[in-house]
């Protein structure tokens, strides 16, 4: 695929609503790169490239790092020839002027953002999914209490572990607040990309299977 043609998508959703999964998921039905911010900044910091340094250098003074170090980051990140079929965004970016920031280094690449997807739920029962949720602790493949335990119980299905974790913060007063930071900070985004009519609107409170077909739809149309 042409590196102008290499799909950018972007996974819009609240604390819970299967970004994480369905990224994975696209990797392996689309040969898609998910980019986790956090995940680039930590490799950066690691490597000792030079925007790694001065996040190293902000990380440590106690600061958030700023926009433009994680752009800079992403940027590097881009250039390496493994994205070259496309890649998937998650948790970047969280506000207007990001969306507006990566636009722009996007357009330096000859790219623009190909489908921004909003995973949509009820907030209630994001309550009750994100505190149900934990990973193996070996590779970080994603399960629930209620929707997805592993085959054999006490064993990744995936890698074979048998340690697990639980986030701390996945408690339901802290996702509610979580919740409420998204709409306030994050939500503005889906009228960003709407105006820029790439927005897709999938309804996450099915089943994995389903979000996951409807995704696979998005990619069809969009990525042709």
């Amino acid at each position: 695929m042409a590196a102008d043609k290499a799909p950018v998508v972007i996974l819009l959703g609240p604390p819970g609503a299967g970004k994480g999964t369905q990224a994975r998921m696209l990797e392996e039905d689309f040969g898609l790169i998910q980019l986790s911010t956090g995940d680039l900044l930590r490799a950066a910091v690691a490597q000792g490239t030079e925007a790694g340094r001065k996040a190293r250098a902000v990380m440590e003074a106690g600061q958030l790092v700023s926009d433009e170090i994680v752009l800079a980051v992403l940027k590097d990140r881009m250039a390496q020839p493994d994205v070259a079929r496309g890649i998937i965004l998650d948790g970047f970016p969280r506000t207007d002027g990001q969306a507006a920031a990566l636009d722009a280094l996007l357009a330096g690449n000859g790219q623009r953002v190909t489908a921004a997807v909003s995973l949509e739920v009820d907030d209630e029962a994001m309550v009750g999914r994100v505190s149900g949720r934990y990973t193996c602790a070996a590779c970080g493949e994603g399960y629930h209490d209620e929707f997805k335990q592993p085959a054999v119980a006490g064993t990744c299905d995936k890698c074979g572990g048998t340690g697990f974790k639980r986030r701390a913060d996945d408690t339901a007063g802290t996702v509610r607040e979580r919740l409420k930071a998204y709409h306030a900070q994050t939500a503005p985004l889906i009228a960003y990309y709407e105006g820029k009519g790439v927005l897709e609107r999938i309804d996450a409170m099915g089943s994995i299977a389903a979000i996951r077909a409807a995704l696979g739809q998005i990619m069809g149309r969009v990525a042709a």
